[in-house]
């Protein structure tokens, strides 16, 4: 190799220069990479030393190019025999040989770089010499960290990971966010989130593209969704979720290449607060209205008190039936009511004592009989068909739920007390028709100072 090789700033080109000869091409290729680079021929005399070599080092090229070696310059001259040995060995060795040398600076210093080097083969496939490139320890540890770290969030971390492009569309995901998203990590790529999550996609979508156009958030952000189960039905989870900004790094101005979405299921821990806030509150109800009963001088109205308590959060409607006296079948009177249109307390029923027109197999009746609760409601019924299906059970035509619980005091049975939910609550569970039951109680035992005992 020629020392005439050696990198340096190119002119202009001139009008009657059609381009850059071989030369000035390798010249800008060297100078325009990101890692330092120098050369040496057969005898070890430098033949190439790029910017970046310069950067590192402060030796400029023209001091570099024709040295032989790194002896008296780049080294110290006790290492120097043991560098020279190491670099031009690499001319005889299969491949790139990887080593870590002390250099000197030209203001003095030392600094711990790490090299790699291969020979250069000539024409007749003989070593002709020797290139190397050299960085900086700690830059190369904190890329081979970068890149570990990343490797580990792919492969090993115990919350999900996504990489979501521009577009909004997942780039890579590792093992555990697939099975939180409840697909294969190849079948996710490229696929809209909107065909992975059946709820809350325009939430996340919205956070998406707020990181990048303003870039992370403060803090993390807990999102409620919706997934697809492998049995088809639609299963709700809480994922807390932090975002980043993915910008570039080889960019001048700074270009978004996406967004890195890191999040956690923490689905049983919000639904156990959930549920503990919803106890409190509701033992809050009960010991407030069993406070307001007691100041009722009338039985009925300590009734109304109590349903009035028992509706707030946890029902729209509510009505309480009390079996018609010496009637050989099930026949229910209705006694009190809340109002069905505009809001306002509970109401007595009319005094004429006319039985409830409830169809056969109606859960009123079911729940006398049984002498339990029993839960209702019109699935996934049209709009219309679900108005016509509360009506036809004599309840407020907004009625999508309903939850019946018997009402007994002193070893009698005295009727039933039902909940009604509208579409915008979900169906009664088994705590709400815990819940039910200990306001039956407590209703029935102001019914009872209202009948007669046999």
């Amino acid at each position: 190799m020629s020392a005439s090789r050696q990198s340096g700033t190119t002119g202009e080109l001139g009008p009657e220069e059609p381009g850059p000869d071989g030369a000035e091409l390798l010249a800008a290729l060297l100078d325009g990479m990101d890692a330092a680079l120098c050369a040496f021929d057969a005898d070890g005399v430098v033949t190439h030393w790029n910017r970046e070599a310069e950067r590192i080092l402060g030796w400029s090229a023209a001091e570099a190019v024709g040295r032989r070696g790194f002896a008296g310059w780049a080294v110290r001259p006790a290492d120097a025999e043991e560098v020279e040995e190491r670099l031009l060995a690499a001319m005889h060795a299969p491949g790139r040989q990887v080593h870590e040398f002390a250099l000197v600076t030209k203001d003095g210093g030392r600094v711990l770089v790490r090299t790699q080097s291969a020979a250069v083969r000539g024409g007749d496939g003989k070593p002709s010499g020797v290139y190397c490139a050299f960085s900086e320890v700690h830059a190369q540890i904190d890329l081979e960290r970068s890149i570990a770290l990343s490797e580990a969030l792919f492969e090993d971390a115990s919350w999900g990971v996504v990489l979501v492009d521009a577009d909004l569309r997942p780039a890579v995901v590792n093992e555990h966010a697939a099975r939180l998203l409840g697909a294969g990590r190849s079948a996710l790529l490229g696929r809209p989130l909107g065909e992975v999550l059946v709820q809350g996609v325009e939430e996340l979508e919205s956070a998406l593209t707020h990181v990048l156009a303003e870039g992370a958030p403060p803090a993390p952000a807990e999102m409620w969704v919706s997934v697809r189960g492998e049995d088809g039905q639609a299963e709700r989870r809480c994922w807390r979720s932090g975002f980043l900004r993915l910008g570039s790094p080889l960019a001048e101005e700074p270009v978004p290449l996406g967004v890195g979405w890191l999040f956690m299921d923490v689905t049983e821990a919000r639904q156990s607060e959930q549920e503990a806030a919803q106890l409190r509150f509701r033992s809050q109800q009960l010991h407030r209205s069993a406070r307001a009963a007691a100041e009722c001088e009338d039985p009925m109205e300590a009734v109304t008190v109590q349903l009035d308590f028992a509706l707030a959060g946890f029902a729209d409607h509510a009505l309480v039936d009390l079996l018609a006296a010496d009637e050989p079948a099930v026949r229910l009177v209705r006694v009190a009511a809340s109002p069905a249109g505009a809001p306002g307390p509970s109401l007595s029923g009319d005094k004429a004592g006319l039985p409830v027109r409830y169809p056969e197999g109606h859960p009123a009746p079911q729940c006398v009989e049984r002498a339990g609760s029993v839960r209702a409601g019109a699935g996934l019924a049209s709009p219309e068909r679900a108005r016509d299906w509360a009506v036809a059970r004599q309840w407020p035509e907004s009625s999508v739920h309903a939850l019946c619980a018997v009402l007994r005091s002193r070893g009698r049975t005295l009727g039933v007390v039902t909940f009604l939910r509208g579409a915008a609550r979900s169906a009664f569970d088994r705590a709400d028709a815990v819940y039910a039951e200990s306001v039956a109680a407590r209703i029935a035992a102001s019914l009872d100072l209202t009948t007669p005992r046999p």
